[in-house]
């Protein structure tokens, strides 16, 4: 079921949204980058806004997203 979300940079989202393939989990910005590696996240990955919105300039749909310990 898709999730309706705020737009805008103070969204609980930031200013994009990179969608993994798990439903809800993507790759995103934050309002609050302070909270980066402090605060917990439900399972997705927080950049601040501007290395969000550089990553997706950087990839294309489809790109696949390896995650290694």
């Amino acid at each position: 079921r898709a999730a309706l979300l705020p737009a805008g940079p103070n969204g609980p989202v930031g200013v994009v949204w990179l969608d993994l393939s798990k439903p809800h989990y993507g790759i995103h910005g934050t309002p609050s980058p302070e909270t980066i590696g402090r605060a917990e996240s439900h399972g997705c990955i927080r950049l601040t806004n501007w290395d969000a919105a550089r990553l997706a300039m950087m990839i294309k749909p489809g790109t696949p997203a390896v995650f290694q310990e």
